[in-house]
């Protein structure tokens, strides 16, 4: 597609948004419904196509992704004519004789931008959530998910007509002519530095913008904490899809009387959920390309106290713990987002 295509494609969305249809709730409905039947069908592309990207084992790619998704669907469509209905709302002594009424309506021509962490989820999440709200969508999943991107374009285009719903594939200079548009809402998911200029170029227009951005996640371990428990669901959310997640953690802060404890049925944990070589575990993702595989390596400075392997050809870095990590460290001053978890500690929460 190119810059004359989608300006045409966003006046085509508009003069349909204007038409009408997509205020009936059994349009909406019925929308919903269909997307949910396209997921059950294309699942097992769906899954091939998550696994060449991301190595996503059949099981991580329902629980993080489709899973999610159809869950989600399932609540809207059972619930968008409750959700829909004008509201009763207090009315000011000044209007005694009136009536006063909350009523939701779509925004209009919506525009999605979705990562490549949960290529799947993190495009149709907001995209399900639009077309329950009566909204015509634009959306553009990550090129660095290829084989995802591809498969999801394809499916939505031969589905639904682009004056509706379309997809569009591309890299940075689609993404410049998608901003170049005006919308009526922008919903963005990724990078801080990539979102300061979603939001710069939505304020020259007054486009009201939703960011989903990444950031540090720490986790403290307080000295009276289940160690067991603790070390279980830290690496669970660590090492779900390898790391690629805003909400995996980024590193932790144990009390210093429970650290080395922690780091022992940390080691235990994950011996035996990928084994001695997790290269080798069906259960294990993988990194998304080898530009980040050597920016997640460059943290492998400090004490490794577990794994610290990597094939960058590969994109692989197996589940590594460090120690010794200082506040002023390289790896402290970026999102990892990957498998490495630095183990830092304190003696009072004063710290």
């Amino acid at each position: 597609m190119n810059e004359q295509e989608l300006k045409e494609l966003n006046k085509s969305q508009k003069i349909f948004f204007d038409s009408g249809k997509t205020l009936d709730i059994t349009f909406r409905r019925d929308t919903l419904k269909k997307i949910s039947q396209l997921i059950i069908k294309y699942e097992p592309e769906i899954f091939s196509a998550l696994y060449q990207d991301l190595g996503k084992p059949g099981f991580e790619s329902f629980a993080s992704e489709t899973g999610m998704v159809l869950q989600e669907l399932n609540l809207m469509i059972r619930n968008l004519p409750k959700w829909s209905r004008s509201k009763r709302v207090y009315t000011p002594l000044v209007h005694l004789i009136a009536r006063s009424y909350y009523r939701c309506e779509p925004y209009g021509r919506v525009l999605i931008i979705s990562p490549w962490n949960y290529p799947f989820q993190l495009l149709f999440n907001p995209l399900i959530g639009a077309v329950a709200a009566g909204n015509c969508i634009i959306a553009k999943p990550s090129r660095s998910a290829t084989h995802t991107s591809e498969f999801l374009t394809k499916m939505i285009n031969d589905h639904f007509n682009p004056e509706y719903i379309h997809l569009i594939k591309g890299g940075q200079e689609i993404n410049q002519w998608l901003l170049n548009e005006k919308y009526d809402y922008i919903f963005f998911t990724g990078s801080q530095e990539v979102g300061k200029h979603v939001m710069k170029v939505a304020a020259e227009t007054l486009t009201p913008v939703s960011l989903e951005l990444g950031g540090k996640c720490p986790v403290i371990v307080a000295e009276d904490t289940n160690i067991k428990f603790a070390a279980r669901r830290i690496l669970w959310g660590k090492m779900l899809n390898a790391g690629q997640s805003c909400v995996a953690p980024d590193y932790v802060i144990a009390h210093s009387s429970i650290k080395e404890d922690l780091i022992a049925e940390m080691k235990v944990y994950l011996d035996k959920t990928f084994g001695n070589n997790p290269y080798d575990s069906p259960d294990y993702c993988r990194i998304i390309n080898t530009t980040n595989t050597e920016r997640i390596r460059s943290y492998l400075n400090g004490n490794i106290i577990y794994g610290g392997r990597f094939d960058a050809e590969k994109k692989y870095v197996s589940p590594t713990l460090l120690d010794n990590i200082t506040a002023g460290d390289h790896i402290m001053k970026e999102e990892i987002f990957g498998p490495v978890l630095p183990v830092l500690s304190y003696n009072n929460l004063e710290e």
